[in-house]
């Protein structure tokens, strides 16, 4: 069992103005409170909003620190294989993405290291990026399939990100993301007639995959193929996610709302006039600055979203090649810098709100009392976050209600 813990003296305490929200809408982000305050947590769970005055097995010093629910990445690509820098240096020197894509680059390369690689060494390199995310804060994370692009490789993928989140100490949820790129030998139709065929059987192998995702653009498939997938996901209870206005505006926000989408990512090219249907639904606009930085694409109207009242996320997109950056605190300096968001801005979209998008809040995102106790204790105040930028500023994480990671310096704060 997961010992006690008495949180005590933290500088700020971030709460939500509500218990039992599944999301807060992010023009309500400065309802977010940061007061000074204690936590008790025992069996796993956050117990009290004080110290109880019991005999905790570790006690915390958190003075002068802040202390956030787990950060919670909404938006991931592991467990892949390899890394894809040859193609960083092509960007960064003026050739496209999607050029480097239409070439046998992209998504084809990452395939490809994917099936040259057994399982030990697909586990071996996702375990290691997990222990990074911890140590940078994150308690929990989504999986994503979509680097198979076969029927037998798609459910490997599958398969696999269900051993890493049997692996490590964050939660994970799985998202079958079966319309990624065009298999060889296939046009869109015809693998999509795959899919169809592949969901059910991917449902019995990993019953623990939540949502399904398709990837909209001019390399990969189309509105109508977006209806497909949606259509799909109905059919096995899923969620639908997708990749949507990347490189280019396609008009698909309006098709998943028509869907019921549970979110849609990316949104750098979105048409203005989808910004206040989308922020009117019940439907994550999830944001991935790390990928609009370095590969220099247009920027996501956040702040329009942010104050038309949508359910904002911000993720890493930790990915082999567009995005491979798995520290949430380094992509929230991005978004705090690029979107001009606020502080409690950042926080909202990398905690409650990303556990709704990945179908968690109950009891993953805030700090209330009952939830699972994942928790981090900053070394400043949460202002700081964005400020010190590339500064990791986690000193602990629990996961759980058990003590996973404390930063060297910062053991003095730990009493067992």
């Amino acid at each position: 069992m997961a010992p006690s813990i008495a949180i005590r003296g933290a500088a700020q305490l971030l709460r939500p103005p509500a218990d039992g929200l599944p999301y807060l809408r992010h023009d309500r982000a400065a309802e977010l409170t940061l007061a000074p305050g204690d936590l008790t947590l025992r069996a796993g769970a956050i117990a009290a909003l004080a110290d109880d005055g019991g005999d905790a097995d570790v006690a915390i010093d958190a003075r002068g620190c802040a202390v956030l629910p787990g950060f919670v990445d909404a938006h991931t690509h592991l467990p892949f294989a390899d890394w894809r820098a040859r193609e960083y240096e092509q960007k960064v020197t003026g050739v496209g993405y999607e050029q480097i894509a239409r070439e046998g680059g992209g998504i084809r390369s990452s395939a490809r290291a994917f099936a040259r690689a057994n399982d030990d060494a697909v586990l071996d390199q996702a375990r290691a990026l997990a222990a990074e995310m911890l140590a940078w804060g994150t308690t929990a994370f989504e999986c994503k399939s979509g680097y198979g692009l076969s029927r037998a490789a798609e459910l490997r993928a599958l398969r696999l990100a269900a051993a890493l989140g049997d692996a490590v100490p964050q939660q994970t949820v799985s998202t079958a993301l079966l319309a990624h790129a065009l298999p060889d030998g296939f046009d869109a139709d015809g693998w999509l007639d795959v899919v169809a065929e592949l969901v059910p059987e991917a449902l019995a192998q990993s019953p623990g995959v939540r949502a399904l995702d398709v990837y909209v653009e001019s390399i990969a498939f189309t509105n109508d193929h977006l209806r497909r997938v949606g259509a799909l996901a109905a059919r096995h209870g899923l969620d639908l996610r997708c990749h949507v206005e990347q490189f280019a505006t396609h008009r698909s926000v309006p098709v998943a709302l028509e869907l019921g989408a549970r979110s849609v990512d990316h949104l750098a090219c979105i048409d203005p006039a989808d910004v206040a249907p989308l922020a009117a639904a019940e439907c994550a606009a999830v944001l991935l600055p790390g990928a609009e930085f370095l590969g220099d694409e247009h920027v996501a109207p956040a702040r329009a979203l942010i104050d038309a009242g949508a359910i904002v996320v911000v993720a890493t997109d930790a990915n082999p090649g567009t995005s491979p950056v798995v520290a949430l605190p380094i992509v929230l300096g991005l978004a705090v810098r690029r979107y001009g968001l606020t502080a409690r801005e950042a926080l909202l979209a990398a905690t409650l709100n990303a556990a709704w998008t990945i179908g968690r809040s109950a009891e993953l995102g805030s700090i209330e009392a009952g939830k699972r106790a994942d928790l981090i204790v900053l070394d400043g105040p949460v202002e700081q976050l964005a400020y010190r930028f590339g500064h990791n500023p986690v000193a602990a994480v629990i996961c759980g209600g058990e003590l996973v990671h404390v930063r060297p310096d910062c053991a003095w704060r730990i009493v067992a």
